[in-house]
């Protein structure tokens, strides 16, 4: 979502503005959650912001929030919003995982371990 010059610099709008001024979404989403695209009837996006549509595409495979914003180039908080508010209207389907009575789960902190070690 950066400038249409090709500017990496500079975004094309300011993060508040896609998100109506909110910096919480309505509910607490972690960066670790999944979230996946619901199916759309007939597939009309073009009903949905580009925000919303880039948001949808991506998700086909399922993606972690951290990941959507990364991706998206959106602050965090931005993606949280806009992810929980695409729940609320049912074009994603949000995964969180289980944990068993507060202990973390081994697979994730792998990843999350494996990932870090990528970078």
């Amino acid at each position: 979502m950066l400038g249409g010059d090709g500017s990496e610099d500079e975004p094309l709008f300011r993060p508040y503005a896609v998100t109506g001024g909110r910096t919480e979404p309505g509910y607490h989403l972690a960066m670790e959650t999944l979230v996946s695209s619901a199916p759309i009837m007939g597939d009309d996006l073009s009903l949905l912001t580009a925000e919303q549509e880039a948001i949808i595409v991506l998700c086909r495979s399922v993606r972690s929030v951290a990941e959507v914003s990364a991706l998206l180039r959106v602050p965090l908080g931005v993606a949280r919003v806009l992810i929980a508010d695409m729940a609320d209207e049912g074009l994603v389907r949000l995964h969180s995982p289980q944990l068993e009575q507060g202990k973390p789960d081994n697979d994730l902190l792998e990843r999350v371990l494996s990932g870090l070690r990528r970078l």
